[in-house]
């Protein structure tokens, strides 16, 4: 029998209205700091309903706003001094994976003197301040994971702190937040949440457990292809994608991402191509990849999306994405390097060598 290791140490609450059903979860400390976008969590009523709760339970909190799209690490040693300033003893994380990510960052960050080219060491003292994650977008599944991915200028790429730590105490799933996510971003964070499930399933770190798990991510987000390519996205459709993007956030907690995400941090780094959008540019040449020595693993995952063949995933893909970017070789032969170093790059079934990166690559891009 295999040997199964599962752990995730979030306590997860889904439902609408859950905030406001399980205000006690906020009771984490005496002051909160919020951490979020510049508008959306404004715009879609979460961070209100927060403020509702907090005042409720009079609990004080203050406000870091300033978190950008791929933050980087000035960002969060900022919204560490400030959390220092403000003296919060928890930290209440509201958005999408910018936001999410950040704030692990900055509970880690503000319990520890920790200097830049140590972030990324994994070595840390066990302190950190507790969060609850309110995801506002269905891609990333950060509010379930040990993992901050920063834009790292130094290294030109997307780096990851990794830590247990840095799992929530609580994530609250409100799929009631997204009702008016524009189609692009439901559109590519979905597909964020595809790639986890599927290099998740082809991942070398798989057990059974995160294989079923895997497997109903990737068949919600199958149920949604339809609806997305209609615009056509009901409160039903919601809740698949927010279950795929949980489902995608637990299994890389255990299993970690892999090919594909390492190819696809350049794409967002220097191209500035949303994260799952450029992870859905290489996936279907991923799947062929893999087919090559795994194809009844590839096999389960277009079951799973009730489609023949890679070629008609490649076609669902081309209809979601719209028109796609092109690179010339020269970009491609640079990326190829940064991605060879990515320490998820060799953890999946098959191990690429540099020629396989650069051809991946190639074929999904020129």
């Amino acid at each position: 029998m295999q040997t199964l290791l599962f752990n995730l140490p979030t306590k997860i609450i889904m439902g609408n209205n859950c905030i406001q059903e399980h205000a006690d979860v906020f009771k984490l400390g005496k002051k909160a700091l919020i951490v979020t976008g510049h508008h959306s969590a404004k715009n879609n009523g979460s961070q209100a309903d927060v403020e509702t709760v907090l005042k409720k339970h009079n609990i004080d909190y203050a406000l870091f706003d300033e978190v950008n799209s791929n933050p980087d690490i000035p960002t969060v040693y900022k919204g560490a001094e400030f959390a220092k300033k403000e003296q919060a003893d928890f930290i209440i994380a509201i958005g999408g994976g910018s936001p999410m990510d950040a704030a692990k960052a900055i509970a880690l960050l503000a319990c520890q003197d920790i200097k830049e080219e140590n972030l990324f060491s994994g070595q840390y003292d066990d302190k950190v301040l507790p969060m609850i994650h309110i995801p506002t977008t269905s891609g990333t599944g950060s509010e379930v994971t040990q993992y901050s991915i920063l834009s790292n200028d130094n290294a030109k790429t997307k780096t990851t702190i990794a830590t247990p730590l840095i799992f929530p105490a609580y994530a609250l799933l409100d799929a009631r937040y997204q009702e008016n996510l524009p189609l692009t971003i439901t559109v590519n964070t979905a597909l964020d949440a595809l790639s986890h499930n599927i290099e998740s399933f082809l991942s070398l770190k798989i057990n059974s457990l995160i294989s079923q798990i895997t497997q109903s991510g990737i068949k919600q987000i199958g149920d949604c292809f339809t609806a997305l390519e209609n615009n056509n996205i009901t409160a039903e459709i919601r809740e698949k994608l927010m279950y795929s993007s949980l489902m995608g956030g637990i299994a890389i907690a255990h299993t970690g991402t892999n090919i594909v995400h390492s190819l696809g941090y350049s794409l967002t780094y220097f191209r500035h191509i949303d994260h799952g959008r450029a992870n859905a540019l290489t996936i279907a040449e991923y799947l062929e990849f893999i087919a090559k020595n795994n194809p009844d693993k590839v096999k389960i995952i277009l079951n799973c999306m009730n489609l023949p063949d890679v070629a008609a995933f490649k076609a669902k893909l081309t209809a979601l994405l719209g028109e796609q970017e092109h690179f010339s070789l020269e970009e491609l032969q640079s990326y190829t390097k940064i991605a060879l170093k990515a320490k998820n790059i060799n953890t999946s079934l098959t191990c690429p060598t540099k020629d396989d990166v650069l051809n991946l690559y190639k074929q999904s891009l020129i």
